[in-house]
């Protein structure tokens, strides 16, 4: 049953262009363990050992096949209520975080998302990188933009965060065309 939904989701993830063949990351929490893609599989193509088993607090011996965003995802975890993550590469979402420091969903599906933040300015940003002012961001948002990297999104399933995620993912394309729009004169 859990594999079933890491594949329904990351296939959707792949089809709709949220990531590239090798990017992004899954996890669920069940208690005190997470079930996390593994480091550098295809979401999109998604078989039973690319989803490892590791403790929300504890490494065990499965936590170095983990994804490499494993500390945010935990960091998550602790500090929110969430019980499914997405990380994800939404490439209008990139685009829009290096001009940006919040996004504004303008379109009637985005009235839920609010004002989005975009965070990493004025610091390295990479893979692994600003856990805790991910996590904390997250308290108050479902969705969140790391300044181009991609998008970490929550809720109490893996389906809710593909919600938030693909809901803004579409309002920053229609963002990008106006802005495209708009300079053509």
């Amino acid at each position: 049953m859990i594999f079933t939904q890491f594949k329904t989701i990351g296939r959707d993830l792949f089809s709709q262009s949220l990531i590239s063949s090798h990017s992004g990351n899954l996890s669920i929490r069940m208690g005190d363990r997470i079930f996390i893609t593994r480091r550098g599989c295809q979401l999109g193509n998604l078989e039973e050992h690319d989803v490892v088993e590791t403790g929300l607090s504890k490494n065990d011996r499965a936590t170095p096949m983990a994804s490499i965003e494993l500390p945010t995802h935990r960091a998550i975890y602790k500090a929110t209520q969430a019980n499914a993550i997405i990380h994800a590469h939404p490439l209008h979402a990139i685009a829009l975080s290096l001009s940006k420091k919040k996004i504004q969903p303008n379109c009637v599906e985005g009235e839920f998302l609010g004002l989005i933040p975009v965070l990493g300015w004025g610091t390295e940003v990479k893979a692994g990188g600003l856990t805790d002012i991910i996590a904390e961001a997250l308290k108050q948002h479902h969705i969140v933009v790391v300044k181009g990297h991609g998008t970490f999104a929550t809720g109490q399933l893996l389906e809710e965060a593909l919600h938030y995620t693909s809901g803004f993912e579409a309002n920053c394309r229609v963002l990008c065309l106006m802005k495209s729009m708009n300079s053509r004169g």
